[in-house]
């Protein structure tokens, strides 16, 4: 099975876009990032020096993981 690959405002939305891209996480970027350094969000797979994606069961299992 191909692995899915999400860019940032796929998964914090984007209410600019036309169409607007409807959050999957409604966070802001500075905190996405945050989490991220932090551990809370999951490290992004690099493309690029500048495109940085996330895997789709990577973010799917982290909002389906209870809350603490």
């Amino acid at each position: 099975m191909n692995e899915v690959f999400l860019r940032l405002p796929q998964i914090i939305g984007n209410r600019k876009a036309k169409p607007p891209i409807e959050p999957i996480i409604p966070v802001c970027k500075t905190t996405w990032w945050a989490g991220v350094k932090s551990g809370i969000f999951p490290a992004p797979t690099k493309l690029s020096p500048r495109v940085a994606v996330w895997r789709s069961s990577d973010i799917y299992s982290l909002i389906s993981k209870p809350k603490k």
